[in-house]
């Protein structure tokens, strides 16, 4: 989720681009159910990444374990945005499962 709220909120883009913008996963801290995953130095990144970005994080010493390109393993999310001057909102919806976004 946090990657969608920073394509938002830090690159600018509408809801339907930041829900279908590539994704990376790490696994550098311990998951939060029992029993933990911890895997330091591992990523798992989406086909379209750049080749250019995973050679650049295999160079930095990341294990980089690739997915397919629109991987479903990686959870949904739904973004709903309201500009603040217009009241005007925007919704975008996972293309990695059937979904659609909707405010009113």
């Amino acid at each position: 989720m946090l990657q969608a709220f920073l394509n938002v909120v830090e690159f600018g883009m509408n809801p339907q681009e930041a829900v279908e913008a590539p994704r990376v996963y790490t696994y550098n801290f311990p998951d939060t159910w029992h029993p933990s995953v911890y895997l330091p130095g591992v990523i798992r990144a989406e086909g379209r990444i750049p080749k250019e970005v995973i050679d650049s994080l295999e160079r930095r010493g990341h294990k980089v374990e690739m997915y397919p390109d629109w991987w479903e393993g990686s959870g949904f999310y739904w973004v709903i945005s309201r500009d603040p001057h217009s009241g005007v909102l925007q919704g975008g919806a996972d293309p990695r499962c059937e979904a659609y976004g909707l405010g009113y």
